[in-house]
């Protein structure tokens, strides 16, 4: 073999890892202007590069803002992650649900006669509010509500993490969790939040009861005036030397011990 044969062959380009634009992720003025106007609810969050001057981007701003959609700015490079080479951003990139959001409404509309509802304080974990979506509907709870920040949204990943329970299950958003709560009482539902520190274990409680089970973020619990807010606090009683379950295995736990209730009453 000679010298000229002996030579390195050129490296191949290595293949872009980040995601093109799909149906959860829009980039580009008039693809994002479009989902905050067909159905502004499903759009999770908005992303503006600093210093965009483009004149629609005012009106993508107005959009998100009037339908309580977070949007933040961020550097023009933190885009560019979000699309082919040489995509032509135009300075804005939208994530949106793959499931439908439902209203709130809708889910006092279509409660059972004992609701059961389950509201998420900021969890944040995809996986793990898949898991609550998929356990909630297994248990046959009549919906969950979620902050409309701060929190997780219906992503690929929570659907996926659900196993198709997402389809079944009705997800709303709400601007103000403590509002929300006080309507909550004024339909008579019991509002049960979940604290390692509460005195009465999650089986004590009578869950025969119009209840709503509110539940804490990862590592952090309920903030402080959703704990108040609450009718009453539970906890689930640990044996080992970890002092709290997951928030996705709590969840399984107290909604299968409500329903193992509301069985025994009826038979």
């Amino acid at each position: 073999m000679n010298s000229k044969d002996n030579r390195k062959f050129p490296r191949q380009p290595r293949e872009r890892e980040h995601p093109r634009q799909t149906d959860n992720v829009l980039f580009g003025v008039s693809p994002v202007l479009e989902a905050l106007r067909a159905d502004p609810r499903r759009v999770d969050r908005v992303m503006i590069a600093q210093g965009a001057k483009e004149a629609r981007l005012s009106e993508v701003i107005d959009l998100a803002r009037s339908n309580s959609v977070p949007f933040t700015r961020v550097a023009r490079e933190a885009l560019a992650k979000f699309a082919d080479r040489g995509a032509n951003l135009q300075g804005v990139v939208a994530f949106v649900s793959p499931a439908e959001y439902a209203q709130v409404d809708e889910i006092f509309e279509n409660c059972g006669e004992t609701p059961l509802i389950v509201v998420l304080d900021g969890v944040e974990d995809p996986r793990n509010f898949g898991a609550i979506i998929r356990t909630a509907e297994c248990a046959n709870a009549d919906g969950i509500v979620i902050p409309d920040r701060r929190s997780v949204g219906l992503t690929d990943t929570v659907a996926k993490a659900s196993a198709g329970a997402v389809e079944h299950l009705r997800v709303a958003k709400t601007q103000n969790l403590n509002r929300f709560i006080d309507d909550l009482k004024k339909r008579d539902i019991w509002v049960v939040g979940t604290s390692v520190d509460a005195e009465m274990s999650y089986d004590q409680w009578d869950w025969t009861r119009p209840s709503a089970l509110i539940l804490g973020g990862e590592g952090r619990g309920l903030h402080r005036l959703v704990a108040e807010n609450c009718d009453v606090l539970v906890k689930i009683p640990m044996y080992g030397k970890i002092d709290s379950l997951n928030v996705s295995v709590a969840s399984g736990v107290i909604l299968f011990e409500a329903q193992r209730q509301r069985r025994s009453v009826k038979v």
